[in-house]
């Protein structure tokens, strides 16, 4: 963050009249720079306040795109983001700027990965968890830890969240309170178990005012403990972890072993919260050229409902007549017991919806993409 801050506006007054943070508060957060790692549930509410509060600086990033069984939880996104097939990250970009035309607002998307995490996160002076899975999370943990870069950790699922703080050499880190992530289906989803729509607002904006502290220079007043709530029960915990980190063996902030930021432990395909999908990663990726994917689509033996816009392009493996891409109409929902959806991104990243098989899910990537 630079040691010169510029004027901050008059719209930031009421803020700038709450005594944590005062006019040089307000100063640094029009200076700082923050990353949201995820736009859906969580990373929307996130995204939201700090564009409000006037971070100058403001980078989201996220892989997938808006739905319809998104909105009664995704407080950014719309019915028009939905008709249009908007990337959540793009579609955020969009409404924030309407919102406040006055900061910078960078809308990736992308997948966070041990391939690209460092430079998705470079210059950040405050990362915010927004993600949906523990294996981002630890990458985020390893690449913010590597380079000192606080970062703040959140969950929200059921009527449950979570949410710490970590400043690298201070407090503990992700990995010194949960040292690996949860096995494949241990833990409870959004998809299992659903999410009270009111929660991620709760979670989000905790997550959010801790990230301000950090913008605004103000660390003392950062949480030091584990936060969960249950707001269905109304049962608030507050615990200490201090002792996670004085045990000195953690294999990340003590030991310096980045495990996950080195791909040690990524893979290549994940299955996403809250619907039956499975994200393939290319092992080689590469940029895919949209057009002339949904051409060579259009017309394909077992293809139908190819859709293209600047983004992705995305079609149904189903038989039936296929449907000019000029046209672009809305795809439902897939009905039950349907072929498979696949929405392609330009980065070569796939969402395959109607499967939680990552093997199928691989199959027809290399059939349909064959990247």
């Amino acid at each position: 963050m630079s040691d010169t801050f510029p004027a901050a506006p008059d719209r930031y007054n009421r803020q700038t009249l709450f005594s944590g943070i005062g006019p040089e508060g307000q100063q640094r957060i029009c200076a700082a720079t923050a990353v949201v790692a995820g736009c859906g549930a969580l990373g929307s509410v996130i995204a939201n306040a700090l564009a409000r509060a006037g971070v100058g600086r403001l980078r989201i990033i996220d892989r997938d795109f808006v739905e319809e069984s998104n909105l009664h939880r995704q407080a950014l996104f719309d019915e028009q983001d939905c008709r249009e097939h908007m990337p959540k990250a793009a579609a955020a970009e969009r409404r924030l700027k309407l919102i406040n035309s006055t900061i910078a607002i960078t809308g990736l998307v992308t997948d966070i990965n041990p391939a690209n995490a460092e430079d998705l996160l470079q210059g950040a002076d405050v990362v915010v968890d927004g993600t949906d899975n523990f294996e981002t999370r630890f990458v985020l943990n390893d690449a913010c830890v590597k380079h000192g870069t606080p970062w703040v950790y959140g969950g929200a699922v059921g009527s449950s969240g979570m949410l710490m703080t970590i400043i690298p050499g201070q407090t503990p880190c992700l990995r010194c309170v949960f040292e690996v992530p949860p096995p494949h289906g241990a833990a409870p989803t959004c998809d299992t178990v659903g999410v009270l729509g009111a929660l991620p607002g709760v979670i989000g904006s905790w997550e959010a005012s801790e990230a301000l502290k950090i913008c605004a220079g103000r660390r003392e007043a950062v949480e030091t403990r584990l936060l969960s709530l249950d707001l269905w029960s109304g049962e608030v915990q507050r615990l200490k972890i201090s002792a996670a980190r004085q045990r000195g063996s953690c294999p990340c902030c003590q030991q310096r072993r980045f495990e996950f930021l080195e791909g040690q432990r990524a893979s290549s395909s994940v299955t996403l919260c809250g619907r039956n999908a499975v994200q393939i990663n290319p092992r080689q990726a590469g940029i895919v050229d949209l057009p002339q994917l949904a051409a060579r689509l259009q017309g394909g033996a077992g293809v139908s409902h190819v859709l293209t816009n600047k983004f992705l392009v995305r079609f149904r493996l189903a038989a039936g007549d296929t449907i000019p891409i000029s046209q672009q109409p809305e795809i439902g929902p897939c009905p039950r017991g349907a072929a498979l959806e696949l929405t392609v991104f330009a980065d070569g990243r796939a969402i395959i919806k109607g499967t939680g098989d990552v093997a199928k899910a691989r199959s027809a990537y290399a059939k349909y993409v064959g990247l």
